[in-house]
């Protein structure tokens, strides 16, 4: 499971790579949706990469493209466990964007399947039923995403995986963010945060997502790329690896676990906020104190946040969602018209190990956010509003950081 960054894609999103439709496989179970005749105006709609952003203005330029399109755009989200993000954000992100693109009301709809596999495979299956041309689907795992996209692709629907890939799937695109660059810095800030907080002899704990999500994969082959050369050379000492988890109370029980057995733990890679929370609640009980057990964490919540500005957890890798949900949604809009997505859209591939073939992807740049760059990065977003952040005990610490209610 390896995202590849093609040339100019490291740090920052570039516009590159050619990707014709059936050139990135070498299955035709990942044939891509080619070109039909229509309108010049739908056959000359352009948009790239760097064209998205916080006003959702380039999502206008999509009209043509829907004038131009038939059948319905069916969103279908996984849970409301794993993050908060996909109630919070996604889903109004995903309903702004497509009314933007010129989709009125009955032509799309934004579910979710509340954990559930069999609902959210009934879900797919109501929404191409009802008309859907477009799936956008980001699976529980990837055995339901499977058997979607198979469903799918017997009733003539494209699938765009969201967010998770589904391995052994037959989606035609995949959009999230460089999951494996998601690690990278969940690692990298582990690493700067116990050197900020002088942590001597760093007992490191590493946790992990749930073992059936590819993206807890690629996460883990990013943060465990940067932690393993610590490891060999015995600066760090690896504790453990507990088998992983995205439900944020069995995360705590694994590490009450391993801290019971190992008293020296001192560090601990946690792979989202969620999942960081209860163990950050369970620290405190055990005395510990701000500053000096460094943790780590993903999605900027809430709750993460106020963690950060209290000095229980170091960091958290931002993605702005807004982001994800437009390049989804441009990606619907020209497949629903029955058009390839343009280069400047398309920047890279994910390999499928499992269906051996490579997925033509918009990979999206996350950031490490920290007290000294949350004004300008969430903030600035209002991905969490001041309002509700900088509360009670954690206005001194928003006011530090430069942050105004």
């Amino acid at each position: 499971m390896i995202q590849v960054a093609r040339k100019g894609f490291a740090v920052s999103v570039a516009l590159a790579l050619c990707l014709a439709a059936a050139a990135c496989s070498s299955s035709s179970s990942s044939s891509t949706t080619t070109s039909t005749s229509s309108s010049p105006s739908s056959a000359s709609v352009t948009i790239s990469i760097t064209s998205l952003n916080r006003t959702f203005n380039a999502m206008a330029s999509l009209k043509a493209l829907a004038a131009a399109g038939k059948g319905s755009v069916a969103a279908i989200l996984p849970d409301t466990v794993s993050s908060a993000r996909y109630t919070e954000f996604d889903a109004p992100y995903l309903e702004q964007a497509l009314a933007l693109a010129g989709l009125s009301p009955s032509q799309y709809s934004v579910v979710n399947a509340q954990g559930s596999d069999a609902t959210e495979l009934s879900d797919a299956q109501e929404a191409i039923t009802k008309g859907a041309s477009v799936l956008i689907m980001d699976p529980l795992d990837s055995g339901v995403g499977a058997q979607i996209e198979s469903y799918a692709k017997a009733h003539g629907v494209d699938v765009i995986d969201y967010d998770r890939l589904t391995l052994g799937g037959s989606r035609q695109y995949y959009v999230s963010f460089n999951n494996t660059y998601v690690g990278t810095l969940l690692g990298k800030g582990l690493v700067s945060c116990i050197t900020s907080e002088h942590v001597a002899k760093p007992n490191v704990l590493v946790m992990r997502g749930a073992p059936t999500d590819n993206n807890a994969t690629l996460f883990a082959n990013g943060y465990d790329a940067v932690l393993a050369p610590y490891f060999a050379n015995k600066t760090y000492v690896d504790v453990g690896t507990p088998a992983g988890t995205w439900d944020p109370p069995t995360a705590e029980s694994e590490f009450q676990q391993e801290f019971t057995a190992h008293k020296n733990i001192n560090a601990l890679l946690a792979p989202n906020d969620e999942n960081a929370a209860p163990i950050i609640h369970y620290l405190q009980t055990q005395g510990v104190k701000p500053n000096t057990f460094p943790v780590t964490g993903q999605d900027a919540t809430l709750v993460g946040l106020q963690n950060i500005l209290a000095g229980y957890q170091c960091g958290t890798v931002y993605k702005p969602i807004y982001l994800e949900a437009q390049a989804a949604v441009a990606l619907a809009m020209y497949l629903r018209a029955g058009k390839t997505p343009p280069s400047a859209l398309v920047n890279g591939a994910t390999e499928d190990s499992q269906a051996h073939i490579s997925v033509p992807s918009v990979l999206l740049t996350p950031e490490w956010v920290t007290t000294s760059n949350m004004n300008s990065t969430v903030i600035a977003d209002q991905f969490v509003p001041a309002q509700q952040l900088c509360v009670g005990s954690y206005a001194a610490a928003c006011k530090a950081a430069g942050i105004s209610v």
